[in-house]
This record gives C-alpha cells, sequence and structure tokens, in this order.
C-alpha cells in the first residue's frame, strides 16, 4: 500500500527568535495610513524585523510603529466631534482627491498641539517551511553591511538522521549545520550566502549526541558565531568586518563580498582552553571587549540532591577571550563553587559589566574581578549549597519562587525582568555604588503574561516574548520620568497600575493578568561620575526659569502585539457543532469540528478546528432573486451648490452604510434586474425592476448616483432608480459584442466585450454625465484583453516605481495615460494581483518596489513601472466546461460564474480584514492577515453564483450570498482566529487537558484536566507518612515568624513542597464549552488513558451502551513497589479502572433550561498493574496493565469480569481495535497484531515486529481491501507494516513485515482515524489518520493508488532536484532513515 502524508497546520509557537535590520524597509520610512487626517498624519515606520522560529517553521516579521487612528464610538461622542463642520448650502468645496466636502468655515474647539498615539504591530514579510529543524536564529553583520547597512540571518539546524543498527539498535545522528542567510530585493525573500556543516566531525559521532542541545550564539560586536557541539566543543565562524581584518587575514575585497567569513574551526575547550570545562550548560559572548570573550557556565563533577553530601557546589564559570588569529584563547576569569542547579546565563551591558547566572533557588552576579554578589530567592539555598549569603532584608526572607523554567532578560543597563514558567514577570535591580555592584533587590510581582520559551529584547523599549504552549507577545518597557511629591521617598519600591487600563485578577493567586502596569527603580543612587546626557543647570531651585521637581526613572509596561499560537496537542477528537445557534429562527446545519487539548498551566484549554470559513444565517432575502448577481450600494441623496450636485452631508459614521440591492437574474429572458431598499421589521422591499441583465453596479459621482452595466449598454440611474443617461454600445449604427464584464472606479468604466475588446468611459462631475473615451491609439478593434479592473493605489507604490520619458498629456497610447492623463491627484492602474487560469490554477501575486534586474530590457517604452509581482498563493481547481455546441438559453441559465469580487469587513469592533471572494463551484475566501499572509478557506457551500459584502442592516460584517440554497444574509462566526491554514477557535480554560473523548448520543465531550497538587508521601494502607507535628511562632532568622516542627526541626514557611500530578474528569458542552460535571480523583491520582466503549447492560433494548472507560495511575512515591509488578518502578504506583456513564438529569432552571447530563460512576477496580492504555471490542473492555493486555466483560453493571489476557511486552503505550483484531504499541517491543475469539475466549498473536522501537501510536490504515498498519515512535518516525503469512521474510505471518520508514521529525502524541470516501463512493470507505504532534503539527496520511504515487514520486524527485531550497537543505535527507546491516533497503512508500 501506497500513502501520502500531508501537513496540515505547521509547528505552533516561538522557540528561538531574533531582531536584526534584515530587510530595506527597516532604513526607510513607510507611506502615511491613507485613513490618516492632516491632523494626524505620522509616518509610519518600521523599527526591525524579527524572525521566529519553531521546529521546521521559520517566520519573518516587521514591527511597525504606526499611527493610532482615533475612533469614536459612542453616538453622542460622535455629534459632540462634529458639531459645527456641518456643510451648508455655500460651504462645499470638493477636495482634490473628490471624495466628499470640506467645510470652508473654521471650526471651534479644535487644539493645534495633538499628541499623535502610536501602536506597534506585527507584519509578516516572509514564511518557510524548511527540510531542517532550526536550534538557533541569530542576526550578524558582515563587511556587507557597511555597503547596504542591513543585517544577514544565521540558522543553526539539526539534521537529525535516524540510523537503524538490527544488531546493535537504534542511533540517533545530528548533523549540526549553520547557514547565512541575507535579503534579496531581486526575488523579495531570502537567499543563502553560505553553508557550514559539522556531519562528520568527531563530537557528532558520539552514540549520545540525541541528547544534546546545540546553542547558537553570536558576538555583540559580529566578529564571529560559536555553536556548541557535543563533548565540550565549539564550532566558531569568524566574520570579517572591516578592511583592516582583511589585509591581516591577507584577503581579496573582491572575494570577500561573496565569502564574508574566515574558515570555521571546531574548539575542544577541554583540551585547548581548560581541562575542567566539562559538561557545558550555558555560554555566552561578553560585550565591550576589544576581542571575542565567551563566558561558559559548566560542571566538571556532576551531581544531583542525592548526592549533595559528597558532592555540592560543583559549577564553575570560565571567562576566556578568542584570539582567531593567534589561535589562543587565555583565561580572564575563573569563578569556583557556584550552586550546583545553575542552568543559565546572562551577559550585562558593557556599562555594568559581568554576568548574571541563574540557578533554581537564586540568582548570582559575577564581575570581572570574580567578585560574586547573590539574592536567594527561597529557603532551599541555604539548605543545597554553602555559598556565603549576605544579610538580606526583611522582605526578602518570605521569597519563595523558583526559577526552573523562568527566562530573563535586561530593560536597561540596570534592571532586568525574570519572567517566571508561569508568566509572572519580576523586575529585579542591580544596585550599584560608584562601579561596584552591592545587591540586587527583587520587586512583587508585576504582572502575568505569557509562558516564555524566550525572550529577547529587540529595541530600547520593546521586549519579544516567545512561547511553545501559547500566544507570544511584544512589550513595551519605556523609561518615563514621573513627577513626585517633595515628602515621597525616591527609594521606596514603587508599583503603579494605570487605572485607564482594565487589569483583570485572579482570585486564587492574586496575581494580575498582563495588560499595562508600571514600576519604578526602587533604589535611587546618584552616579557618581556624572549622568550621560547633559542637564539643565538647576539654579537656587530653578531650572530654565521654572521651579525643579522631583522626578524619577518609571519603566512604563504595556502590551503591544501578540503573534495567537495553541501549542503543542496533547489529545483531539472530533465533535458536531452548530455554527448557527442563537441567531434567530435559522438553525444551521450540524458541522464538524476538529477539538485539540492545548497549551500548558493557565494557557491550556481547547483549539477547535474547522475546515471551512465558520459563518451563520442571519436571514433569507429570496424576494431580491439574484443568481446572476447582487450589488449593495451606498448611494445619497444630494443637495445642488451652484447649480452643480453634492452628497448631502450626514453623519460620517452612517454615512459609510449601504442603502440599496441592486440584483439581477438571467431569468426570465433576456433577463431581469431589481433594486431593493430597506424597510420596516427587517426585511426588504422591491422600488424598481428593470428589464436586462446587469453585468456591474457601483456607486458614481461621489455616490450621488448608480453606474448601471447591462450587457448593450452604460447607464446612469438616480438613486430611486430612474435613469438619467443611457449610451449604448454601438460602433457607429452597428451592434457590438455583448459586455462581459466590467470595471467601475469614479469616475472611470473600464468594459470587456465577448470578442475580448475593450471600452473606456469617463464621468464628467460637473455635468453628472459619462463619456465615451476614443480607445483607437490602444487597438479598439485589433488589440485582445482577456480581463482588467481598476486598482486605487493607496500605499504610493506605483507613484514611486513610475518611471516616465515623456510628459503624460499626448497622445491615448497607455490605459495609465488614458486614466490619469497629467493629473497628481488620485491615481489608477490597471492590475490584476488575484489571476484564474484557463487551466483551474488560482494564483495570487503580491506587488513589491524594485523589479527591474540589472539587464535592460528588450523592449524601451517611454513609460514602465519598476515594480515585481511576487507569487504568495496558488491553489488548483477543477474546471467543468461545457460540450461543445451547447449555447442553448438553459445551458446560459446553468452556467457558472467565477469572479473575484473584493471586500473590506469588520466582525468585531477594532478588528479589520480585507479579501476577495471567489465564486463559482468551490467558492473560497482569499483573505489578508497582518501576521500570518494571505489565506485561503472554503465557504462551505457547493456553488456561490453571487456575492456582496453588505451594511444595509448597519453592520459591516454582513455578506449578501447566492448560493444553491437561494439569496441569505450572513456574518462570520467572530470567535475564529483566521491566522492558519485552518479557522480556529482559542476556548481557555487556564488548565491543561490530557485526554478527550466525544460521546455521539449526547454529543458532549469528557475531558481529563491536568493539575499540580501538594505531593504526599502514603504507606501500604494509604495514610500519610508524616503530617507537621504542631505549629508555633519561634524566632527563627532573625525575626519571629510562623514555623513548623517536624521530628524536632524547624521547617521555614519559604521551603515550598514538591508537586505531583492530578487529574480531575469534566463533561463539557460544545455548544456553550461549559463544565456540566466533574469527577474529582484523589491528590496523587492521574489518569493515563481514556475511551468511549460500547459493554453490555441490561438497560437498554439493544443490550449495549456506551461507557466512558478511565485507566488512572495512584503515585505513592519512591519507598512502594508497583502492587505485583516482577520488579519496581522509577515512579512506584498502583492503578485503578474505572467505568463512567453520562445520565441525563433534570436541569437547573437557574443554570439552563435546556437539557442537562452528568456523569455517573457505575464501577471501580483496583488493578495490579500500570493501565496506560484503554480501548473496547464490541462489548468487551480492552485495558493494558504493565505487561498484559486484558479482555473483560461488564457483568451485571456492577463489576468487571476478565475473559482473556495476553502477555505482550514490556510497557504497553498505545491500543487500537479494529472488529475482532488489535494494535498493542510497546514502548520497547514495537508494535504487536493480535486478534480476538469468544468461542472460547482467547486472544490469538498472529504478528509482531521483533525490533526494539518505542512507539507511541500504532493505528490500522486500509483502502481497497488491504490492510496495513501504522506506527509512530518518539523520534517522529512513521513505519507501515504489512501482515502477510504467503511471504517467506514472515515466518509464516509471526513477523509483520516492514515496508517503508519516514522522519515525521515531531513526536505523534494523538491520532484519529477518519472515514475518507471517493468520487467512486465505495462501500467500504478508505483510512485516513490524522496525527497531532508535541510541536502543534497537524498531518493527514492519506493512501493513493500506485500510479498516483509514482507520478508524485517523479515529481518530488525533480522538485528536489532542480528548486533552490532555503538555508541549503536537503528535502530528501531530511526524511530519511538510514538502514544498516539489513539484507535490502526498506523502499520508500510513504
Amino acid at each position: 500500500m501506497h500513502a501520502l502524508r500531508q501537513e496540515i497546520l505547521p509547528p505552533s509557537g516561538v522557540e528561538f527568535a531574533t531582531s536584526l535590520k534584515l530587510t530595506p524597509s527597516t532604513l526607510v520610512e513607510l507611506p502615511t495610513p491613507p485613513n490618516a487626517t492632516t491632523r494626524h498624519e505620522f509616518a509610519a515606520r518600521t523599527l526591525c524585523n524579527v524572525v521566529v522560529a519553531r521546529s521546521s517553521i521559520l517566520r519573518i516579521f516587521e514591527i511597525r510603529e504606526e499611527p493610532v487612528v482615533p475612533q469614536v464610538d459612542d453616538e453622542r461622542d460622535r455629534r459632540k466631534a462634529l458639531k459645527g463642520t456641518e456643510a451648508v448650502e455655500g460651504e462645499v468645496e470638493m477636495d482634490e482627491q473628490g471624495e466628499g466636502f470640506v467645510n470652508i468655515a473654521k471650526s471651534s474647539g479644535q487644539s493645534a498641539d495633538v499628541i499623535v498615539r502610536t501602536t506597534t504591530k506585527f507584519y509578516l514579510v516572509r514564511e518557510h517551511r524548511l527540510h531542517g529543524i532550526v536550534t538557533g536564529v541569530e542576526g550578524v553583520k558582515t563587511i556587507s553591511t557597511l555597503e547596504d547597512k542591513l543585517d544577514r540571518l544565521l540558522v543553526s539546524f539539526r539534521d537529525a538522521k535516524v540510523r537503524e543498527s538490527r544488531a546493535t539498535g537504534r542511533i540517533l545522528l545530528t548533523s549540526a549545520q549553520i547557514a547565512l542567510l541575507e535579503w534579496s530585493t531581486v526575488v523579495h525573500d531570502l537567499i543563502t550566502v553560505s553553508i557550514h556543516t559539522y556531519e562528520r566531525a568527531p563530537q557528532l559521532m558520539s552514540l549520545d549526541s540525541s541528547l544534546f542541545r546545540a546553542e547558537l550564539r553570536v558576538d555583540p560586536h559580529s566578529r564571529c558565531s560559536a555553536l556548541s557541539l557535543p563533548k565540550d566543543a565549539f564550532a566558531i565562524l569568524p566574520f570579517y568586518q572591516t578592511q583592516a581584518e582583511l589585509d591581516v587575514m591577507d584577503q581579496d575585497p573582491v572575494h570577500t563580498r561573496d565569502v564574508p567569513y574566515a574558515p570555521s574551526f571546531i574548539l575542544d575547550l577541554p583540551a585547548t582552553v581548560d581541562q575542567n570545562i566539562r559538561n557545558i550548560i550555558d555560554f555566552v559572548f561578553l560585550p565591550g571587549f576589544n576581542k571575542p570573550t565567551i563566558a561558559v557556565l559548566c560542571q566538571a563533577q556532576q551531581t544531583w540532591t542525592g548526592r549533595l553530601k559528597e558532592f555540592k557546589d560543583t559549577t564553575r564559570l570560565v571567562i576566556f577571550t578568542l584570539d582567531i588569529v593567534t589561535q589562543s584563547y587565555p583565561i580572564i576569569t575563573s569563578v569556583q563553587g557556584l550552586p550546583y542547579d545553575c542552568f543559565a546565563i546572562m551577559a550585562c551591558p558593557a556599562s555594568l559589566g559581568g554576568v548574571v547566572i541563574l540557578s533554581g533557588n537564586s540568582m548570582i552576579y559575577v564581575d570581572q574581578s570574580s567578585r560574586r554578589v547573590i539574592l536567594p530567592l527561597n529557603g532551599w539555598q541555604t539548605r543545597i549549597s554553602d555559598f556565603p549569603l549576605p544579610p538580606s532584608a526583611p522582605e526578602q526572607r518570605d521569597y519563595n519562587i523558583q526559577l526552573e523554567g523562568c527566562r530573563a532578560t535586561f530593560v536597561d543597563d540596570k534592571t532586568l525582568f525574570i519572567i517566571h514558567k508561569d508568566g509572572t514577570v519580576y523586575p529585579v535591580d542591580i544596585v550599584v555604588e560608584g562601579k561596584v555592584v552591592t545587591k540586587m533587590n527583587m520587586s512583587s510581582a508585576l504582572a502575568q503574561t505569557t509562558i516564555p520559551s524566550v525572550i529577547r529584547r529587540i529595541t530600547d523599549t520593546h521586549v519579544f516574548v516567545g512561547s511553545t504552549v501559547g500566544p507570544s507577545v511584544l512589550l513595551n518597557a519605556a523609561q518615563v520620568e514621573e513627577e513626585i511629591d517633595e515628602d515621597a521617598e525616591m527609594s521606596s519600591p514603587t508599583t503603579v497600575v494605570q487605572t485607564h487600563m482594565q487589569i483583570d485578577y485572579d482570585d486564587d493567586d492574586g496575581k494580575c493578568s498582563f495588560l499595562e502596569q508600571s514600576f519604578a527603580h526602587p533604589y535611587h543612587v546618584p552616579d557618581i561620575y556624572g549622568d550621560s546626557a547633559a542637564k539643565e543647570p538647576i539654579i537656587n531651585g530653578y531650572a530654565n526659569g521654572k521651579v525643579a521637581k522631583n522626578t524619577r526613572t518609571v519603566i512604563k509596561l504595556s502590551e503591544c502585539d501578540s503573534l495567537p499560537a495553541y501549542g503543542p496537542i496533547a489529545d483531539m477528537t472530533f465533535s458536531l457543532a452548530r455554527n448557527g445557534v442563537g441567531t434567530m429562527r435559522y438553525q444551521e446545519r450540524p458541522v464538524p469540528e476538529l477539538v485539540a487539548a492545548t497549551g500548558s498551566g493557565h494557557l491550556g484549554g481547547f483549539t477547535v478546528f474547522q475546515r471551512d470559513l465558520p459563518i451563520r444565517t442571519k436571514r433569507k432575502l429570496h424576494a431580491i432573486g439574484g443568481a446572476r448577481g447582487m450589488w449593495s450600494l451606498p448611494i445619497r441623496q444630494t443637495v445642488k451648490t451652484g447649480g452643480i450636485s453634492y452628497e448631502h452631508a450626514m453623519d460620517p459614521y452612517h454615512s459609510e452604510n449601504d442603502t440599496l440591492i441592486l440584483s439581477t437574474d438571467v431569468n426570465p429572458s433576456p433577463g431581469l434586474s431589481r433594486i431593493a431598499t430597506r424597510a420596516a421589521k427587517a426585511d426588504v422591499s422591491i422600488t424598481t425592476r428593470i428589464q436586462g441583465t446587469t453585468i456591474g453596479a457601483a456607486p458614481f459621482f461621489q455616490r450621488t448616483a448608480i453606474l448601471h452595466v447591462v450587457t448593450n449598454a452604460i447607464r446612469v440611474l438616480e438613486p430611486d432608480g430612474t435613469e438619467r443617461q443611457i449610451i449604448k454600445d454601438m460602433d457607429g449604427n452597428m451592434p457590438r459584442p455583448k459586455i462581459r464584464a466590467c470595471s467601475i472606479s469614479d469616475p472611470f468604466v473600464l468594459i470587456v466585450r465577448e470578442d475580448d475588446s475593450i471600452g473606456l468611459f469617463i464621468g464628467e462631475t460637473e455635468r453628472g454625465k459619462i463619456r465615451r473615451k476614443d480607445m483607437s491609439p490602444m487597438g479598439d478593434k485589433s488589440s485582445r484583453y482577456l480581463t482588467g479592473c481598476f486598482y486605487v493605489d493607496s500605499t504610493g507604490l506605483f507613484e514611486k516605481s513610475l518611471k516616465s520619458s515623456v510628459a503624460l498629456n499626448g497622445a491615448t497610447t497607455t490605459l495609465q495615460a488614458a486614466v490619469n492623463p497629467g493629473s497628481s491627484g488620485q491615481s489608477l492602474t490597471f492590475l490584476a494581483t488575484q489571476v484564474f487560469l484557463r487551466s483551474g490554477q488560482l494564483t495570487v501575486y503580491e506587488a513589491h518596489a524594485g523589479g527591474q534586474g540589472s539587464e535592460p530590457p528588450a523592449i524601451v517604452r517611454s513609460s514602465s513601472l519598476d515594480i515585481k509581482f511576487v507569487k504568495a498563493l496558488s491553489k488548483a481547481f477543477e474546471i467543468q466546461r461545457p460540450e461543445e455546441g451547447e449555447k442553448s438559453i438553459l445551458a446560459e441559465q446553468k452556467r457558472v460564474l467565477r469572479m473575484f469580487i473584493p471586500f473590506v469587513t469588520t466582525p468585531t469592533p477594532g478588528e479589520r480584514y480585507s479579501g476577495v471572494f471567489f465564486t463559482g463551484d468551490r467558492p473560497s475566501w482569499i483573505i489578508s492577515t497582518d501576521k500570518y499572509g494571505l489565506r485561503l478557506y472554503p465557504s462551505g457551500h457547493n456553488v456561490v453564483h453571487a456575492f456582496t459584502p453588505c451594511s444595509l442592516w448597519d453592520s459591516k460584517g454582513d455578506f449578501l450570498l447566492y448560493s444553491e440554497e437561494g439569496p441569505s444574509l450572513l456574518e462570520w462566526i467572530p470567535e475564529f482566529e483566521l491566522n492558519g491554514p485552518l479557522p480556529s477557535r482559542t476556548i481557555p480554560r487556564g488548565r491543561s487537558y490530557s485526554n478527550l473523548v466525544f460521546d455521539a448520543s449526547t454529543h458532549l465531550i469528557v475531558a481529563a484536566s491536568s493539575l499540580q497538587a501538594r505531593f504526599a508521601s502514603f504507606d501500604e494502607d494509604g495514610n500519610k507518612v508524616w503530617e507537621p507535628e504542631s505549629k508555633r511562632f519561634t524566632y527563627f532568622a532573625g525575626v519571629y515568624r510562623e514555623v513548623y516542627i517536624l521530628f524536632g526541626l524547624f521547617v521555614a514557611p519559604n521551603i515550598s513542597d514538591p508537586m505531583c500530578d492530578c487529574s480531575t474528569l469534566e463533561l463539557i458542552s460544545p455548544d456553550l464549552w461549559v463544565t456540566m460535571d466533574g469527577f474529582e480523583f484523589a491528590t496523587n491520582e492521574f489518569i493515563n488513558d481514556m475511551a468511549v466503549v460500547s459493554l453490555e447492560t441490561a438497560g437498554t433494548e439493544t443490550g449495549t451502551r456506551e461507557f466512558i472507560a478511565v485507566g488512572t495511575s495512584i503515585n505513592r512515591g519512591e519507598d512502594l513497589a508497583v502492587k505485583g509488578a516482577p520488579s519496581s518502578s522509577p515512579v512506584e504506583s498502583v492503578l485503578q479502572m474505572y467505568i463512567f456513564e453520562i445520565a441525563e438529569v433534570v436541569p437547573d432552571p437557574a443554570i439552563s433550561s435546556k437539557r442537562w447530563y452528568k456523569l455517573r460512576l457505575r464501577c471501580r477496580d483496583d488493578a495490579k498493574g500500570p493501565v496506560t492504555a484503554v480501548c473496547g471490542f464490541s462489548g468487551y473492555l480492552v485495558s493494558s496493565m504493565g505487561q498484559k493486555v486484558f479482555v473483560r466483560a461488564f457483568d451485571s453493571d456492577e463489576r468487571l469480569v476478565g475473559v482473556a489476557f495476553l502477555d505482550v511486552g514490556v510497557y504497553v503505550t498505545s491500543l487500537r481495535t479494529l472488529k475482532n483484531l488489535l494494535l498493542v504499541g510497546d514502548a520497547v517491543k514495537s508494535v504487536s497484531f493480535i486478534a480476538f475469539q469468544e468461542d472460547p475466549y482467547k486472544l490469538v498473536p498472529l504478528g509482531k515486529d521483533i525490533n526494539s522501537v518505542c512507539v507511541t501510536k500504532a493505528d490500522f490504515f486500509f483502502a481497497d481491501g488491504q490492510l496495513s498498519i501504522l506506527t509512530s515512535d518518539e523520534e517522529g518516525i512513521i513505519r507501515m507494516y504489512d501482515y502477510d503469512p504467503h511471504d517467506p521474510e514472515s515466518k509464516d505471518g509471526r513477523h509483520l513485515l516492514l515496508r517503508t520508514e519516514f522522519n515525521s521529525q515531531s513526536e505523534c502524541r494523538a491520532s484519529i482515524l477518519i472515514a475518507r470516501r471517493t468520487s467512486d463512493d465505495p462501500m467500504i470507505p478508505q483510512a485516513k489518520l490524522v496525527t497531532g504532534s508535541t510541536d502543534g503539527t497537524l498531518a493527514s496520511v492519506t493512501p493513493v493508488e500506485e500510479h498516483v504515487f509514482k507520478r508524485l514520486q517523479l515529481l518530488q524527485g525533480q522538485l528536489t532536484r532542480n528548486v533552490q531550497h532555503v538555508a541549503g537543505l536537503n528535502p530528501k535527507a531530511f526524511r530519511y532513515v538510514i538502514v544498516t546491516l539489513k539484507p535490502q533497503l526498506v523502499p520508500m512508500m510513504l
């Protein structure tokens, strides 16, 4: 069997990030937004680029600072703002753009000094799916930076290759690689400058290299980079920075432009620097040195908590210099005796010097003279380390903070932020007296943000916090001067909360969720050497003639923007949802949605995915028709001033809404058009009927008239539908071919006829009429055009890129000259960015500046645009071609038009989307997003004949659509986010979930939540081993405080207890996402697996009923062995089996008036081994206990009775059933294929894999009468097995035959097998496997036919060989699994 693996969703989250000036947009100012007024003119600018990466995906963003366009939401405030600016007769004058009126009278109440508020946002520039696992990204400057002022991007990869040795086991080899990339304006993308691979390095050939995590670091002055390798080695890549370096290295300057680096080399630290540098923990480059200087944190003698009596304080800090020219590495500083739990090192700013070391229980500052300053953060520091502690302040004695999993960064020279593993932000201030650091002070928790995985200071005032389990945020940490009272103490710690911002508090721990807060430096120490910036002199308490006030520096922290992400997928299930619930009287049909348990900690919850863009119907509008087209238009009544008609002045908020709908139908022939307006009770009324089929309609003459295009004429209609002017499309007295398409942009009209000729009409505003433009110089009769449209250039790109050698006031030789003859106002350009080819290929292009290359064009034109088009999106559609000779009226009525209809919508306040709707078969939405580029979503309809955005009912998020169900008004569901290939909705729950199941009978979800509880040790009888005997106040650590007395010993209150996993069971309604009922387990009991099983029962007519089977473990500590197990386990525990049913109960009227359900415990059975997996046959429960698999029956609805068992392996990880067949995945013994028989009851082994593989998931895979087995291991290797007793290699079927191996590069935690029916609609559907991974990847495996597979394999080979891949990575090697010591190679079938 052959299969195709497709990645549906890429990895989610951010693991690595860096900031740099990569693109030319960071060097210039962006044009002012088109909706910014003259009072708020502010040139938007790109502060920098941010490059983020996770697993195999890399994204490049621009950080733009833009003005905030003021929005007045309250009706009373809008009227107040418009007071005094109404236009009256005689005071109306057209502006230069012709888009309305300006009041000549001077409006009152406007201040000249306006503070422009700005906002900082992410904008996606480029996204790449890489053929390698990213291990680090950094920005670097090369010698070419002196010319173009742009930085280069340095990316390191882990090209993991699994080598299978059938004799010695499996070995994972890592190939370290560094790629130097730069931005190319020609291709508008990254190009590879150089590739540096260390695959053959001896450090990478070790057996434990798979356990190593590489780190990439770059010198602050970009003199070199270092990539950590196994066996305590660095791969050093030097970069040229100046001409002097080239002279020393005797390099050719011309050659250096192509090769901006010196030869790289591997630095073996124990052999060349210090023999005590072993077991490197972390390293960092230090700023402010003349040569590259590295600080290494290592542990020559490793230890752990059980050996602290023998080895304590084993961490060492070594600072040495890299002299690349002389190949010498002198040591500057060496510090020993640091706590054993140190895990990270930070370089301090050059003005401060030294490093900050983070350990699990403290922070340590070390300067260049080896002076150490420690800040203990809990009571464990004195118990695990002999590091001397200074006298602590009273408030520091209550610290109980653990730093494991935290991230830190400096926000200024003496202040750093510690972001805890739960997202809590703690500010730390470094107190300096003179040039010596005396102490560090940590203030109280400032705010709570995302769970950090990486933190970077990208500008002087902005900090980026990336997360792998949730959204990543951009924070603004700006320093401002705050006035204080004279009596206020400047040295007292202060936390200021912005009163105008909403702060949400958590009732459990009292922490606030992060929105905006600020804090002041807790200690103000004057700089005895003077400030860097000159201050105004203060004389007798006066500064510059004014009274001097006391101020202090305050760092204000606020959230600017975020990158949505859902994190790892722990489990998933399909459910049914009704998108139309609660929308008037129209109930939508149920749609399938994928519910995934995602996130971690307080970011945990559910993420709901749907295939189509979720919409809901608001009302049906059968009266207006519109099978051939619909247009919703904002037409206004006019007023006359000096004989000229202008739009009547109205509230601008309501003036944007539509006032009428124009629809058209082909039947009855020759067509019928209608004009409808809004009537009472939110209904519509037909006001005008017009004979003929409408080709296009749009507001004209500043929205005071309707430009109406029919098949043989162009008409101007009054707002009430009466005819003002008509121009028949005639060639003299001969009728021209029918008009098949048009493009209208006031005051221009472009038509395209059936013979592919074009026509142009221009409106005259003074007369209120249109006239024909002579197009004979452009080949009126000889030239042929397939399509065309107008484009309003609001970005200024085309005006800047226009190159013309003649004045544009001569003959009409180009369409640009026709529509813009010498005018400097509104610019209209002939452009089509969405292209639909006759072959069915839909392609979307983006226009960018700088399209001309170095070679001159073959044809010299008088005017040209220096732009280029970059393909942004492409998708293939099936074309249904009509039969030849079919030209009847019935065929014309059945013809489905494919059209691009642009729209701008505001589904929720403050959220604005622009895009294009693609009508016809398989209609789709093409939506432009700021953070994730272009997205294409199916609409969910079989066919859409007509579409238009509609605000007739005072909503900017409505659409009018004619589908197979007729005309209807619909809207998007605002809860869904459009930031990925699938529309998604995040359901925050404040906790993570490990298991999900969907009950089809009640349409409810049962979820197992993962929580943390304080650990307690128990004896054989289930009693706690110890508890605090008494509690009293005593003199401890210099103060009287409450302590515990345990066996005569004092236990400080800042000593935290260990935590253990626990679980609860929740019954959740997917309609409202409320918890109906739950079941709490013991504080040391957690759920391993859960499944919906069908068991025999006497309570139903059919004799069977679906139950919820749950397998748990009870953690009892390290002193008790697993009951019934032959040997002890690292986590000693007993386990239990639960059987629940979902029962309907009488609802509580105070909660809900609808149906209500609860969980009812039917059976609880103690097990003697770990119940790690559960599933069910028809009427039987299958569960794993240790290394055994049991089949049980539900007897009398109250107990489980065993009927069969089988020894299968060491530790069962997965169970799957198909009819009476069973798949067992094991952590050591790979996969087993078993059959179950009832007479007599017996489990019969059919075959198994004889190799040692850690299988995490095993699933059946079938199509066209063939059956295969798919497995996934902890390294992400997908394997396909066959059971074929007739093959001699299978040993009569006892051995499963391995057919193929495929490296997916991420561990699969969840999988769902769904039915896939082909166009032939067979009786037995094919199997389609959907998998979810730990990095958030969602993928599918689909069976394909052999001839299709061969064509795909040939195409894959052509793409691999002929396409230039990013960073020079090899796609084929990325998926290979190297197999050795095997008679024949495994064929590639996936």
